[in-house]
Formats: C-alpha cells, sequence, structure tokens
C-alpha cells in the first residue's frame, strides 16, 4: 500500500500566517488582560473610565455664552474680582445655566447653586448643616432680610428682589461671595474653597479660571 506524501508548508507561508495570527493573539491578550484587571482592580477601571469623561467633559464646555460676559463683568468691577472667575464658577455650577432643574439634590439653588442659608446668611433662625434651611420664599428673597442676617444675596438689577433664580442677582451675589471670600485681595483659591470645601472643586474652577483667562488675554 502505498503512502500519501504529506505537502510540506513552505517557510514563505508559514511567515504569512504567522503575521496573520499575531494580532489575534495580541488583542486576545489585551482583552484577557482588561477582564483580569477588571474582575481583580474595579476600582481601577472606573478611575480610568472617570479620568476620561473627566477630560471629555473639560474640553466640551470652554466656550462662555455671549449674553452672560457683559454681567460677569460688571459683577467683576462692582466686587474687584476677575471676571473670568465668575465664568469658571457658572461653568462648574451649572454648565452656564443649562442644568436642569437649576436645584441640587443637596439643596442648592439657582444659576450659580447657592445654599440658602449661604445667600440669606447663617444667623437666619435654623440654619445648620449643610446650609438648606428652612426659610419661606419671601424671606429668602428679601434683600432687607438678607442684610439682617449677613447673607450674599444681591438685588443686582434693582426689581426688590435677590433671586437666585435671576442671572443678574446670582452673578452679583456669587462675585460679592468670593470677593469677601478672599478673591479680592487677589487669594483665589482660598476664594474657590470657601464657595465649596473641596480640593477637586477648586482644582476644576481653577483649571476653567486658567482657560478663559487664556482666553480673555488672546482677545484682547
Amino acid at each position: 500500500m502505498k503512502k500519501r506524501k504529506q505537502k510540506k508548508i513552505s517557510n514563505k507561508t508559514k511567515l504569512f500566517m504567522i503575521i496573520l495570527l499575531v494580532p489575534i493573539a495580541v488583542t486576545t491578550f489585551t482583552l484577557s488582560a482588561i477582564i483580569w484587571t477588571s474582575v481583580q482592580h474595579p476600582e481601577l477601571i472606573k478611575k480610568s473610565a472617570s479620568t476620561l469623561l473627566e477630560f471629555q467633559d473639560r474640553h466640551t464646555g470652554t466656550t462662555i455664552p455671549e449674553e452672560y460676559i457683559p454681567i460677569y463683568k460688571d459683577a467683576a468691577e462692582e466686587y474687584n474680582i476677575p471676571w473670568t472667575l465668575l465664568a469658571a464658577h457658572h461653568r462648574i455650577e451649572t454648565r452656564f445655566s443649562t442644568m436642569d432643574p437649576l436645584l441640587s439634590p443637596a439643596g442648592a439653588e439657582g444659576h450659580m447653586q447657592f445654599m440658602p442659608c449661604t445667600f440669606v446668611g447663617w444667623s437666619y433662625p435654623g440654619c445648620s448643616g449643610l446650609g438648606k434651611g428652612d426659610i419661606p420664599e419671601k424671606d429668602k428673597t428679601d434683600p432687607a432680610i438678607i442684610k439682617q442676617h449677613g447673607g450674599y444675596g444681591v438685588d443686582a438689577n434693582g426689581d426688590g428682589i435677590a433671586d437666585p433664580y435671576d442671572i443678574e442677582d446670582a452673578i452679583f451675589s456669587a462675585a460679592n461671595y468670593l470677593s469677601k471670600s478672599g478673591a479680592a485681595d487677589g487669594d483665589i483659591e482660598k476664594a474657590i474653597f470657601h464657595y465649596n470645601h473641596s480640593d477637586k472643586y477648586v482644582e476644576d474652577v481653577l483649571w476653567f479660571f486658567n482657560e478663559f483667562e487664556s482666553q480673555r488675554l488672546a482677545n484682547e
């Protein structure tokens, strides 16, 4: 009985097969590594995803809406602070007022996210903790009540009401707060930290502040 002759695979064919298989092997290895890492270290995957989302978020909101710039500038001049700092806070707090509703789960209100007790004044009866308080709307927006209790709310448009949901009142109130928190003396980081006691918040606001300052200088 005759034996069949086995066909020999040429070196050229072997090389071609190896070239084809290498990308598959690399992809399989990479996917296996990702799956193993996600099982063994899920916090690392979360952190990487969070970092990517943060990068994307920062670079999709660097254009200041034109309609707000005159208000920033007027408020900044009134309270002797950089107008770009107000723009940075506005961007971080409510994405230039595109957040809906303009009310946080913690109770911060309006375009610049003031806690009611900070807006009206911490000496108002019942103000404690985070500052949500139990303040009637008529007191919350009354300039006389705000002055009495040392709040930062401002009636910027002269309608007799200091309203965190009015864009002018909100921005002037933020300027008032930042100014008295150190920004008028040039201590920007201190002022930002007073606005929100978080190192991450300070980092985020400073990033946009520096970005907007660069834009301002480029346009002047």
